[in-house]
């Protein structure tokens, strides 16, 4: 089993910065591809920006030149710089991690972390 612990959110004002962080920890193999997801209230959740194992990066048009992300595989750690924040960026982040583990054969994993509030006001 693989648990995901995230931190950094928090309520800041518009225009401000945060930085989101989520661990990965348990029997991991390897780890392809780590994103993280937001909900706000009464909306469905959506990607926010992935990176996979290549390193290769995917992000939301609402976000594009305002969040970055990034891994550290040594640490199977992701994280997400988020600059100019906008009331809009308010919601739930959820962090995700696809990958495998092997105990006693190679199973696949698609884990998520318990979500972490950020908040941004005007």
């Amino acid at each position: 089993q693989v648990q995901l612990v995230e931190s950094g959110g928090g309520l800041v004002q518009a225009g401000g910065s945060l930085i989101l962080s989520c661990a990965a920890s348990g029997i991991i193999f390897s780890i392809n591809d780590m994103g993280w997801y937001r909900q706000a209230p009464g909306k469905q959740r959506e990607l926010v920006a992935a990176v996979t194992g290549g390193g290769s990066t995917n992000y939301a048009d609402s976000v594009k030149g305002r969040f970055t992300i990034s891994r550290d595989n040594a640490k199977n750690t992701v994280f997400l710089q988020m600059n100019s924040l906008k009331p809009e960026d308010t919601g739930v982040y959820y962090c995700n991690v696809k990958g495998w583990t092997k105990i006693s054969s190679t199973t696949f994993f698609n884990s998520w972390g318990q979500g972490t509030q950020v908040t941004v006001s005007s």
